[in-house]
């Protein structure tokens, strides 16, 4: 679902590339999550996928087709969360919901709206207040059911779970797993080596704009994948 072919992105000619000649691939169901300090390149990643940069070379591929020559039709198979969810304060999070489904080409019923909500993790009694009021792992759970309304079959995240309380953060870890059983593909930038183990199927590590390992979550404990981190990086 998700391909980066020698994918690279220089913003200085003459200094060293953000993101160097990058490969990899996530099928549906997976969810790879990349590692790495600041400056690694996981942002410079994500966005590259989401066709908000074009690449210096190489390509990004989302269900076969290249970003860069496709930006409006990859975009249909794509949902994304940043670290700050960006809804309208002043509108529910039934009505923020309703909104962006919309902006997608997707009608949901006001029944069915709350069944994404509650899908998602929102509890019932939150659905009819403002987005004001939320908390942000109630925000990122907004940002989830928005991602079912569209039917994404991809979800990118950068740093998902900075600023979440640990409650938070399994709660939204579970989220996660459940859409990879039902078939999306996830590939989430972070800096949670120990939610990364929880909740990934791969765990890239990435250094200076380089993919330098890529491993098996199920084949490493979270001590292991720390050592690993820390003499990678």
């Amino acid at each position: 679902m998700l391909q980066a072919i020698e994918l690279t992105k220089q913003y200085v000619p003459g200094q060293p590339p953000s993101l160097d000649a990058l490969n990899l691939t996530v099928q549906p169901g997976e969810i790879y999550c990349l590692l790495g300090q600041n400056g690694a390149g996981k942002t410079t990643t994500i966005n590259l996928f989401l066709g908000f940069l074009p690449p210096t070379s190489g390509q990004a591929l989302i269900n076969g087709l290249n970003v860069a020559e496709y930006p409006q039709e990859t975009k249909k198979f794509l949902a994304y969360l940043p670290e700050t969810v960006m809804l309208y304060p002043n509108l529910t999070g039934l009505e923020n919901l309703d909104f962006f489904a919309q902006l997608a080409g997707f009608r949901h019923t006001p029944d069915e709206l709350h069944s994404l909500l509650s899908r998602a993790g929102l509890q019932t009694e939150a659905h009819g207040k403002r987005v004001g009021t939320y908390s942000k792992g109630m925000r990122q759970k907004v940002g989830i059911a928005i991602a079912l309304a569209k039917q994404a079959k991809a979800l990118l995240l950068d740093e998902p779970t900075s600023g979440l309380d640990p409650k938070a953060s399994n709660e939204f870890s579970e989220i996660l797993t459940g859409l990879a059983q039902s078939g999306t593909a996830i590939l989430m930038a972070t800096h949670d080596i120990f939610r990364a183990r929880e909740v990934g199927t791969r765990i890239g590590i990435m250094r200076a704009g380089h993919l330098v390992e890529s491993l098996s979550a199920s084949d490493l404990t979270a001590n292991e994948l720390e050592a690993i981190y820390l003499q990678t990086v």
